[in-house]
This record gives structure tokens, sequence and C-alpha cells, in this order.
């Protein structure tokens, strides 16, 4: 694909993802959180294995030391996060979902500085102000009081939490800089998740994770479209445009999960939807474009002698 139809690949990589926020909606109530977790990663697992299998264990004596970290990623991205989405799915909208989710770049970059000691930026600090009024105004249904008389939707504080863990999982990704990189490090952290999700699988009450018609189809495409040709999308978007400008992309998720609400789901949006969420992802574009340091460090000064 020519440069100049590159921006291609995250636009379709955010409509796939858009899909499985509706997903998500769909599954509530349908089959318990844990159970499509398990189900998605087991057919993620054994699509992959057709073509990653071979190489990962012919790199397995790279891929070993690093076992434990593999385990923690995939705990977070693919078990904690995509649970904590499906159970937050129950009791808050698509739309509040995608505007969440979109928080992530966000998120991790704060993460990044609190963890990471990088210095703050201009549009961190702006931007993170920016995004906070507009959840409150988004959540609270554009009446900010009324957070203090009814207080929230569960699925909205759990959809938060899901987007910390995803910027918690993000800023550990380039901390530990693994040497086992691509589909072999996805590879690696769905082996450990779907091992980590089979006891918890197991709990999971009988009706709640039965196959059958209605729920083949969302795990088929959570497990197969949002596990696999999503992050092949996003991957090649980011080698050939970079992370930041792909990060902007971001902002087209609660469009398109809004779109598919009206569509498939019936849900409204309303006014504060749009106001809320636009201020929520104009704090994220902040972010991404305002990169100056609040500060610049002084220079070490030379020792005595030099």
């Amino acid at each position: 694909m020519a440069t100049k139809f590159a921006f291609l690949y995250p636009f379709f990589a955010i409509v796939l993802w858009a899909g499985n926020v509706i997903v998500s909606r769909l599954s509530a109530h349908t089959i318990g959180p844990e159970a499509i977790t398990f189900y998605r990663l087991l057919l993620a697992v054994g699509l992959m294995s057709l073509f990653v299998a071979r190489p990962a264990w012919c790199n397995r004596a790279a891929i070993w030391p690093h076992l434990g970290q593999f385990a923690v990623l995939g705990f977070l991205a693919m078990c904690l996060f995509q649970s904590l989405s499906y159970l937050a799915a129950e009791t808050t909208t698509a739309t509040n979902m995608a505007v969440f989710t979109a928080l992530t770049p966000l998120l991790t970059v704060l993460l990044g500085a609190m963890l990471l000691r990088e210095a703050p930026t201009v549009g961190m600090i702006g931007g993170g102000v920016l995004s906070f009024t507009g959840l409150v105004y988004l959540v609270s249904g554009g009446d900010p009081a009324a957070l203090l008389r009814n207080g929230v939707h569960p699925g909205d504080p759990l959809m938060f939490l899901a987007a910390l863990v995803y910027g918690l999982y993000g800023v550990l990704l380039k901390r530990w800089d693994l040497p086992v990189a691509g589909w072999q490090s996805t590879y690696m952290q769905a082996l450990c998740a779907l091992a980590i999700m089979f006891p918890a699988f197991l709990a999971t009450p009988a009706p709640m994770r039965a196959l059958n018609a209605q729920t083949l189809p969302l795990i088929a495409y959570a497990g197969g479209l949002a596990s696999i040709v999503l992050p092949f999308l996003w991957i090649r978007g980011v080698q050939i445009l970079g992370p930041n400008r792909c990060a902007i992309f971001m902002n087209l998720l609660p469009v398109f999960t809004a779109l598919g609400g009206i569509m498939l789901l019936g849900e409204p949006v309303r006014a504060f939807h749009v106001v809320g969420g636009g201020v929520a992802l104009a704090g994220v574009a902040c972010t991404a474009l305002f990169r100056r340091p609040l500060w610049i460090s002084a220079p070490a000064m030379p020792a005595l002698g030099d």
C-alpha cells in the first residue's frame, strides 16, 4: 500500500475496535465476562499458532527468560482489561465505553510520567484537566451536580479502571523493551493469558459459558477480527506513520461506536455525549500535540578538575 494510503491501517483498526465495543455490549447478560475472554483467547491462540508457533519455538531461547514478563503483560491487556470491559458493558453504554477507552493514550503518558520519571508536558497537564472535565460532564449526563446526588453508573468507573490497566500495560511494554517483538510477543502474551483465564472460566456457571447461536458470532468477532486483524492493522499503521500519528485516530473510536450503538443497539446519543466526549477527547489531542516540557532540567555541573 502506498504511503499516502497508510492512514487506512489505523482507520480500519479503529473501525474494528468500535465493533468490538459493540460486541461487548451485545455479550452483556448473554455470556459471562470470564467465559468470552477465555473463548476469544482460545480462538486467537489457535489462529496465531498457524503462523507464529513454529517461529516462536525456534526463538525459545530468547523468549523463555522473559516468560514472567509476558505473563504480566498478557494478564493486564488480555485478561484484566478485557474482563473489566465486558463487565462494564453490563451497566454502561457503548458510547461511554468508547470515550473511556479513547483516554488510554493520555493515561499511558500520565502513568509514564509517574513510573518512568518522564518530565510532564504542557499538553499532559492541560489535556488531563480537559479530559477530566469532559468525563465529569459525560458520566453525569450533563448535570455534574447529579454525581453528588446519584453517583455514577457502575460500568463507568469499571471502564476507567480498564483504560488505566491498558495504560499501565503500555508503560510496562515500553519500560521492559523485550527483545521479542511483533506477533511472537503477542502470541506469548495470549498463551499466558489463556492459562491465567482457565481457572476463572471453570468457575463461571455453566449457563454463562454456553456456546450457542448467540455467543458464537460474538466470540468469532472478538477472537478473530478484534484479536488478529485489528492488531495487524494497528501495528502496520504504527510502523509506517509512527505511534503519535496513529494515537490521534483513537479520537474516532467514540464516533464509530456511537454510530454502531445507534444502528445495532438502539442507544440514543444525546448532547452531553457530544459535549462531554468531545472535551475529553480534546484533552487526549492536547497531550499528543503540545509536548513542550513544563520545565527543563538544569545541566549537571562539571566536577572540579574536568
